[in-house]
């Protein structure tokens, strides 16, 4: 096939995708890989939304774990996201892919407040729009993030990069008879307690009909085989 079996998404990335084989912040050369697989796909039409994470900086949870006020750490991560947004933006940019990053917090010196008819104009535009600070609450991570900002720009399908190829019923990385399920239903992923997304970002997708496909990020060439049809990674659908 040639072309996009969807015309609109939602990429759902961590922030540890962006962090290479580093232990800690930015890859460079991670983050120009990335922004060069959404922007081949971008040029096939596709309009993108991207939902990034903080991990690689901090996670709201782990720091109020540490002594933290949960707050004040979902707050700190919210702004994490904001860095990786910024950093997706410049690596995207100097492929001549014209970029918008809006944050649901006020930062109006590094990026545009999120407004959802603004960021659908942009879409339809033909722009690249990163969306930051998760839903600008704590105590929601980004993973209901990217639920929500899919179901308000009516996505058609989340994609959620992962390092593993699919969805599996125990983690492969240490299990090694780990069975990947090519697809699931929504409840089946709930009931399993399967980590592909937290269970409001999963019940939230259910309600509102939206497909999730998890697939390996780390393999070149994967985000634009899911976009042309291709039987990559898993299907969490009805």
């Amino acid at each position: 096939m040639s072309a996009p079996v969807f015309r609109r998404i939602l990429l759902k990335l961590s922030g540890e995708a962006l962090m290479g084989s580093q232990g800690f912040g930015i890859d460079p050369a991670m983050a120009a890989r990335i922004a060069g697989e959404v922007d081949e796909v971008r040029k096939l039409g596709v309009q993108i939304g991207i939902v990034v994470g903080g991990g690689n900086f901090i996670r709201g949870v782990a720091a109020s774990e540490s002594g933290i006020d949960r707050v004040v750490a979902d707050q700190m991560g919210m702004l994490a996201t904001v860095i990786n947004g910024l950093a997706l933006q410049d690596a995207l940019e100097k492929l001549g892919c014209h970029t918008r990053v809006t944050t649901a917090i006020e930062i109006r010196e590094v990026a545009e407040p999120f407004i959802r008819r603004r960021s659908v104009r942009h879409l339809e535009k033909g722009r690249v729009v990163i969306f930051a600070a998760g839903t600008g609450s704590p105590y929601f991570s980004t993973d209901t993030a990217a639920a929500l900002r899919a179901i308000e720009i009516k996505a058609d399908v989340i994609l959620k990069a992962t390092k593993v190829d699919g969805v599996y019923d125990a983690d492969p990385q240490k299990v090694s008879e780990a069975k990947m399920f090519s697809r699931i239903n929504y409840l089946d992923v709930l009931s399993r307690g399967l980590k592909v997304m937290d269970t409001t970002a999963i019940s939230m997708c259910m309600d509102h009909s939206v497909q999730i496909i998890v697939f390996n990020l780390n393999v070149p060439g994967n985000l634009k085989r899911v976009m042309l049809g291709e039987k990559i990674g898993s299907l969490v659908s009805r």
